[in-house]
């Protein structure tokens, strides 16, 4: 699999500090040594070189010199038959001995010279005539100019092989029949070759060594600098995960020492403002669950009193009748209000337990709107049951507490008949393989932007003008959020002005088992119709 290493060493080109600044480094170390390398290269190959045309030049010139003086001083032996062979044996010797090839063309045209048998082209044995360029004979042979001309070639022998090398053209004028003869002398660069490959070579490894040093400078620099990085790390995750003891060691007194030091002193104020807050916390939640216990003795006595006054209202006079309902009223609202209290204190302080069994949301969801009914007809409003499944789906069952299912889907359906404005209630249920869910659809008031999230806070309500109808204590939507965490599920809201909002919960089929996905969609279908409408 190419997917799997390549995702590795993505991982861990992301995470690791220490190695993105060791390539990095040497990346730019090898760009540096590669530019340094190369104008050394052509600093040391343009040297070789221009010594090698420099001497080549003057040997060359030298050698011609020689040759005219020779030919001139001979001047008791005007036989251009015998005088030619002579000069070419003594001048091919001298380029043997001298590590040089020689060639002699002539006479040339319209200089005089011999006829055939003298004339011709003489050179080194072995030699191929293609060496001389012709770039250099035409300045040579063609020109008027008397002066020694080079350029560069490529030096062959008979076998092919061909080593680079400079060419040198003069000409000779020959005594004995006052012809005009080009010389050309070809020097190989053999060793000028061979000097810049062991150059090569010593830049190569001088370079990979150097590279390789880079490379471990580098580890040991970031490696001091990262170890503490990710000291601090290790340290700060032991600290999220609620050990606040934990601290970095400091040693020295550089800069991340005094990181470490700051480092710590952070950890201590973290530690004291987290105890401070804890302390508040289960202080707050102490008190809460003391005041909901200590309030039931005297609520049941004035429950009891209540129960009297309202049995017997009919025998008082219509004020005192009206006071006794408002009373009985309020304190069903208030025992309702101190049950939500202690619901929510145990969810605070961890104590929320789940009594599990196969629970069918469809079934729930009806027997909710059977008990709702008449708190929907009082608010003219028509409470639908319906189920979302497609042939394949499986039945709407799910491990949960019955209890802590009814709740959240009574609170739904409550809050959604105080803001549904007359308006018909959808109650839709679904299943897929990941779980069961039930969406509850109004088209009333709907929420704002932002709404969808501060709808679960406690004692929030989204139109604090609007009267409750149902009694609600404005905790059943934060407490039903939480027992939807408790079973592992998902529990979102979403509304449009004026459009409506939809409120599902998502149950996994197992608790503990994740979800991907929930079987009904979070925005309804109508959505983009109920918005048009809005606008």
């Amino acid at each position: 699999m190419v997917g799997g290493p390549v995702a590795r060493a993505g991982l861990l080109w992301r995470r690791s500090l220490q190695l993105r600044v060791v390539i990095g480094t040497v990346a730019l170390s090898a760009v540096v040594v590669f530019l340094v390398g190369w104008v050394l290269t052509r600093q040391i190959t343009n040297g070789l070189v221009q010594d090698r045309v420099d001497v080549s030049v003057a040997e060359a010139g030298r050698s011609s010199a020689d040759v005219q003086n020779s030919l001139s001083a001979a001047t008791t032996d005007f036989d251009a038959t015998s005088q030619l062979p002579a000069l070419v044996s003594s001048v091919v010797s001298r380029g043997a001995v001298r590590g040089y090839d020689v060639v002699l063309v002539g006479p040339l045209p319209g200089s005089g010279g011999a006829a055939a048998p003298v004339g011709g082209e003489f050179f080194t044995p072995g030699l191929r005539l293609d060496s001389v360029p012709d770039r250099l004979r035409t300045e040579v042979e063609g020109g008027s100019s008397t002066g020694t001309k080079w350029t560069f070639t490529r030096i062959s022998d008979a076998d092919r092989s061909s080593v680079p090398g400079v060419a040198v053209g003069t000409r000779l004028v020959l005594p004995a029949d006052g012809g005009t003869y080009a010389m050309y002398h070809l020097f190989p660069m053999t060793a000028e070759q061979r000097t810049l490959h062991l150059v090569q070579r010593a830049l190569l490894t001088s370079g990979a060594l150097l590279l390789l040093l880079v490379a471990g400078i580098a580890m040991v620099v970031t490696r001091q600098v990262v170890t503490p990085v990710r000291m601090a790390r290790r340290v700060a995750e032991r600290l999220s995960s609620g050990r606040l003891e934990e601290r970095m060691r400091v040693a020295g007194e550089d800069d991340l020492a005094r990181l470490a030091m700051s480092f710590n002193q952070m950890a201590v104020s973290l530690q004291r403002q987290i105890r401070q807050l804890e302390d508040m916390s289960s202080a707050q939640r102490r008190f809460v669950s003391d005041v909901s216990h200590e309030l039931r003795t005297p609520l049941t006595t004035v429950r009891m009193a209540s129960d009297v006054l309202h049995d017997a209202r009919e025998r008082f006079d219509p004020e005192t009748s009206r006071a006794a309902e408002l009373l009985q009223n309020e304190l069903d609202r208030f025992e309702l209000l101190l049950v939500d209290l202690l619901e929510i204190s145990r969810f605070d302080a961890g104590a929320a337990e789940l009594h599990l069994e196969d629970v069918d949301l469809l079934e729930v969801a009806q027997q909710t709107v059977r008990s709702l009914e008449p708190l929907a007809a009082h608010r003219r409003t028509q409470l639908v049951v319906r189920q979302v499944a497609g042939p394949d789906d499986p039945p709407p069952v799910v491990e949960a507490d019955v209890r802590r299912v009814e709740r959240i889907v009574r609170n739904l359906i409550t809050n959604a008949i105080d803001y549904a404005d007359s308006s018909d209630i959808l109650v839709l249920v679904g299943a897929n393989e990941d779980g069961s869910a039930i969406a509850v659809r109004d088209y009333g008031v709907g929420l704002r932007p932002g709404d969808e999230v501060r709808v679960f806070n406690r004692f929030w309500r989204a139109d604090a003008s609007r009267a409750r109808t149902s009694g609600g204590t404005g905790l059943g939507l934060s407490i039903s959020l939480e027992d939807a965490r408790l079973h592992g599920g998902w529990l979102q809201a979403w509304g449009l002005p004026h459009a409506g909002a939809q409120f599902r919960l998502t149950l996994p089929r197992r608790v503990g088992r994740p979800i991907s996905r929930s079987p009904i969609p979070l925005v309804p279908r109508d959505a983009e119709s109920q918005k048009a409408g809005a606008r």
